[in-house]
């Protein structure tokens, strides 16, 4: 990445899911075994008439009440979401009326998941490379608790919801050059999905009735769906190919990378991750226990956390990365 990141700020709604909560509705469910593996105690879900669009002006106020930079200073919002309040407008557009954003302002939406932030940035940074920008607000916000089949007991466990705001600012000083790496395995779409609901499957023509998975999950086309176990075998695979990659193109070694911050998808795949790649337990961010994995918005929310105790600190060199819907990859080094 050419361009700074300068401020990250984190939205989380009001109500937590916590793990005993959980256990309190699904008696038969294997909390402790299953906690172990996602590493999640709780996540925060959104209140019923609380949007994603609703969770980016949160994050975005609280972003505008302590960065440097001022609303009429940004000259684009980039929003990266699977939700929005409608299907037409661009809910950035909206976003846009509710934080009295200048009239000279770009706005767009898109929709790329777990590697969402990645994309995000490398977006922001050709915009400004390009003289096209100065000031990007790029906001990360799923409501994905929405999505979920309320008996789903699996995806409740693992995901929450949350939203980030970011500002990336023209680099003056030229501190880092480096480039961001990108993939797609496009066969794999359905292995993460929500299938009904847009052009080819409306609703409510095709609205089927609930089914019952090999685990007990109820599952229904118009909810969220993953493959775990497809899930789990690609990140792992494609990770270490992904980091090998990304220090490639910027003629980096592991050594040089004082921490890597993956896409929080859960304990385990983090954990085995670090092993896979031999990287020191210090250097790799986990942080799934509060919040779960909010999808695009884990990298920035770790990120920001990791900041705020002091883990990471100005002059670090960081490798980002993220991996999973579409399935899609991505990733890139920032210098804090």
């Amino acid at each position: 990445m050419r361009n700074t990141i300068t401020d990250i700020c984190c939205y989380y709604p009001e109500r937590v899911l916590t793990n005993d909560m959980l256990q309190d509705e699904f008696p038969k469910l294997k909390l402790k075994e299953l906690t172990r593996l996602t590493g999640v105690h709780q996540r925060h879900i959104c209140a019923e008439d609380e949007t994603s669009v609703d969770m980016a002006v949160s994050a975005a106020i609280k972003l505008f009440e302590t960065s440097n930079t001022k609303k009429e200073e940004v000259d684009y919002i980039i929003f990266c979401s699977a939700g929005g309040d409608y299907i037409t407008p661009a809910s950035a557009c909206i976003i846009h009326d509710r934080l009295g954003l200048p009239s000279n302002c770009g706005a767009f939406d898109f929709n790329q998941g777990c590697t969402g932030y990645i994309y995000g940035l490398s977006l922001a940074d050709s915009l400004i490379s390009a003289g096209n920008a100065n000031n990007i607000l790029l906001i990360t916000s799923e409501a994905i608790t929405k999505t979920i089949h309320n008996k789903d007991s699996s995806n409740r466990a693992i995901f929450g919801d949350a939203a980030t705001a970011s500002i990336i600012t023209k680099d003056k000083q030229n501190k880092a050059n480096y480039g961001f790496t990108f993939g797609t395995d496009g066969s794999k779409y359905n292995k993460i999905i929500i299938k009904h609901g847009r052009e080819r499957y409306p609703l409510p023509k095709f609205l089927e009735e609930d089914r019952i998975d090999n685990f007990g999950n109820v599952l229904n086309d118009a909810n969220f769906y993953m493959d775990g176990s497809e899930v789990f075998n690609f990140s792992v695979t494609k990770a270490p190919e992904l980091v090998s990659e990304i220090l490639k193109k910027n003629q980096l070694t592991m050594g040089d990378i004082d921490f890597f911050v993956f896409h929080q998808a859960n304990q385990i795949i983090l954990e085995t991750l670090g092993k896979k790649l031999k990287i020191p337990e210090d250097k790799l961010i986990i942080d799934v226990a509060n919040t779960g994995n909010t999808v695009s918005s884990t990298i920035p929310i770790a990120l920001h956390n990791a900041l705020k105790k002091g883990l990471i600190n100005h002059g670090d060199t960081v490798m980002i990365a993220g991996f999973g819907v579409g399935f899609s990859w991505g990733g890139t080094i920032i210098a804090i």
